[in-house]
């Protein structure tokens, strides 16, 4: 008899987004004439760069002869593509790497749920709430929860509230936790953590023998100099945190797929018998097994974002972005809102007006301006009472949005 795993029946019905689609083709089919502004989902809307396009061309060229063909290729990621990383991403912000220590993937999403596989089954999982769904329902698929509970938590899972008085950015755990996942820039919240902040969670994560699992997937949003880009930026990191990093939002790979995580030769975890294992050397073996690696022209066009064109038009499209983000948060609380984030993070925080709940404040968004965010509850209760905007969207997309919002919602 096949059985099932029963951990996926634990999960809600849908996931989030695409419970998203659901309600918008739902009021689509009901509204045929009406313009939906989708706010919603995180995906980029402008063109590669032309530096990122031209590399790209290049090696599709370079694969269609003799010479130039390459088949499989080093499921860590060519060295011209890793170097570059080290360089642009570490070595800039005074932070050495060796080539082993990065490897390059089809993304991070994949990449932060898989990393779970190299943890004993009874390790406890420690998620900040609200965070990217994918951490608490990853852990859920591996069987490291109970079912869940009235609130919308699941049983065995701790739990960080991220709230208004933290700055949403939550405290280490004070209970036992093995690994935690700390996403900053935060999805959703937009919350950028300090030095500070971080150097107290790696203090935590040193002090206990536990992992943290570094989410840095917008870093490249961050304007403040002084805010730390990567957590290997605080000192002992290296011992104790594992880092993901992605080129979707920072260069609009999201139909590309190309990303990295960083696994330091310095960190290691217990074995049943109490000795110390390389979690690099877990996931070199977990890699080298279940993936062939990101295809040649594809990690071509990555390495084209770090050359001084690539820089500079990525840097473009953040700012782009970031524009859409400042008049999200800046017209939107003339109006009279309460918003968060969007200015270190391509996302706004929104709290729902009159004590609607977040859902309840999706459809009537939908329904009376014909704007889609993304529901708060949908990151975790403590997303509950907000909406994330996203200024992944066209600058009249944007300023026609918050005229819409601004009529509907009128004080």
């Amino acid at each position: 008899m096949a059985r099932i795993n029963e951990s996926y029946r634990k999960l809600r019905a849908g996931y989030l987004f695409p419970e998203i689609g659901r309600r918008l083709r739902a009021h689509e089919a009901a509204h045929p004439g009406a313009r939906v502004i989708r706010l919603g989902i995180g995906d980029v809307v402008l063109p590669l760069a032309a530096a990122v396009v031209s590399a790209l061309r290049a090696a599709a060229d370079e694969m269609g002869t003799p010479q130039g063909f390459r088949g499989y290729g080093p499921e860590q990621g060519y060295d011209f593509l890793i170097d570059a990383i080290r360089e642009n991403d570490f070595a800039a912000r005074g932070v050495a790497l060796e080539r082993d220590e990065i490897f390059v993937s089809d993304g991070s999403k994949c990449d932060t749920g898989n990393i779970q596989e190299i943890f004993g089954a009874e390790c406890r999982i420690a998620v900040p709430d609200p965070v990217y769904p994918v951490y608490v329902d990853t852990s859920v698929m591996a069987g490291r929860s109970g079912a869940a509970g009235d609130d919308g938590r699941f049983a065995g899972l701790c739990y960080l509230e991220a709230n208004e008085a933290n700055g949403f950015v939550p405290d280490p755990p004070s209970e036992r936790a093995d690994v935690a996942f700390l996403c900053t820039p935060n999805n959703p919240t937009g919350a950028a953590a300090t030095r500070e902040q971080l150097a107290r969670w790696v203090a935590w994560a040193r002090a206990t023998d536990a992992v943290i699992l570094f989410d840095a997937a917008y870093e490249g949003y961050v304007k403040d100099p002084a805010l730390p880009r990567s957590i290997y930026e605080v000192d002992g990191a290296k011992e104790c945190a594992i880092e993901f990093r992605s080129f979707s939002k920072r260069a609009g790979f999201t139909g590309l797929r190309c990303a990295y995580t960083v696994v330091p030769k310095a960190l290691t975890g217990s074995t049943a018998a109490g000795e110390r294992a390389s979690l690099n050397a877990l996931w070199l073996r977990r890699q080298t097994t279940k993936f062939n690696g990101v295809s040649y022209p594809v990690q071509r066009a990555a390495a084209a974002v770090y050359s001084r064109e690539g820089l500079a038009q990525t840097a473009e499209q953040i700012s782009f972005y970031m524009e859409n983000a400042r008049l999200l948060r800046e017209e939107l609380g003339a109006a009279g809102f309460t918003l968060f984030g969007g200015v270190h993070a391509p996302y706004v925080w929104m709290r729902t007006p009159r004590g609607m709940g977040s859902w309840e404040f999706f459809d009537r968004l939908l329904a009376e301006a014909n704007v889609a965010g993304t529901p708060g509850a949908g990151f975790g209760p403590a997303g509950e009472g907000y909406l994330r905007l996203s200024a992944f969207s066209t600058r009249e997309n944007v300023a026609e949005a918050i005229e819409r919002i601004r009529k509907a919602f009128a004080s």
